[in-house]
């Protein structure tokens, strides 16, 4: 009887091992960084540098500081902090609402360098160093952004409790956007939840807002 031998003990010009040997080192180009590895001695594998330690935070609470509509103001957080949690509890900003808490409804948008963000998906530490605004920070020198001033003359709302989060996307949407179209509108306040049905309100405010913006005045 023949005797068995496996393929690795097999001796002729490719192997199985040769052959998955080689495609390793195809896949690497021309294995050079490997074969150059291999080479290495102990003593060049030792005197390799270490790579940087990570660094972790938490989970006691850091030191944060952040940039929210114009003002520079510190606190100290649970690395788990999300944004809005971080404006309601802890700068008392409570015009941004919380209603799904799972990045759903937008009732919590804010912009944080100008985009429109859901701050309940956004974590405090991940805007340090970054431009915060808030519906408290949207008017400038007593005047009210045109969509605001928009909303209170359209009666865009009615319970409110969504109407700050729509505004911040409604105000994004024509300080970007030279021409708005009801299309634009549509899109700006999809993912926004309103149980009242204020929709329509809603984009004709905004409508009228940027047509306000493109004449330079300020009510219709």
């Amino acid at each position: 009887m023949a005797e068995h031998r496996s393929d690795d003990d097999v001796t002729p010009a490719i192997t199985r091992r040769s052959f998955f040997t080689r495609a390793g080192l195809s896949a690497l180009g021309t294995g050079s960084v490997l074969e150059a590895a291999l080479a290495c001695t102990p003593e060049q594998q030792q005197a390799a540098p270490a790579p940087a330690p990570v660094r972790g935070v938490g989970p006691e609470p850091v030191p944060v500081e952040l940039v929210v509509n114009g003002r520079r103001r510190s606190l100290t957080l649970a690395p788990s902090t999300t944004l809005v949690q971080a404006l309601r509890e802890g700068f008392g900003l409570l015009g941004t609402k919380v209603g799904c808490d799972r990045g759903a409804c937008s009732a919590c948008t804010v912009w944080v360098d100008g985009e429109v963000v859901a701050s309940c998906m956004t974590f405090a530490l991940d805007a340090r160093g970054r431009t915060i605004t808030t519906i408290e920070g949207l008017s400038r020198d007593g005047e009210l952004h045109p969509v605001q001033q928009a909303f209170i003359d359209y009666d865009a709302l009615q319970c409110g409790f969504c109407t700050p989060g729509m505004v911040m996307s409604c105000a994004a949407l024509i300080d970007r956007q030279a021409g708005v179209g009801l299309e634009d509108v549509k899109t700006a306040v999809s993912g926004h939840l309103c149980r009242c049905g204020t929709y329509p309100n809603v984009i004709k405010a905004t409508l009228a807002a940027a047509a306000r913006k493109r004449t330079g005045s300020s009510h219709g």
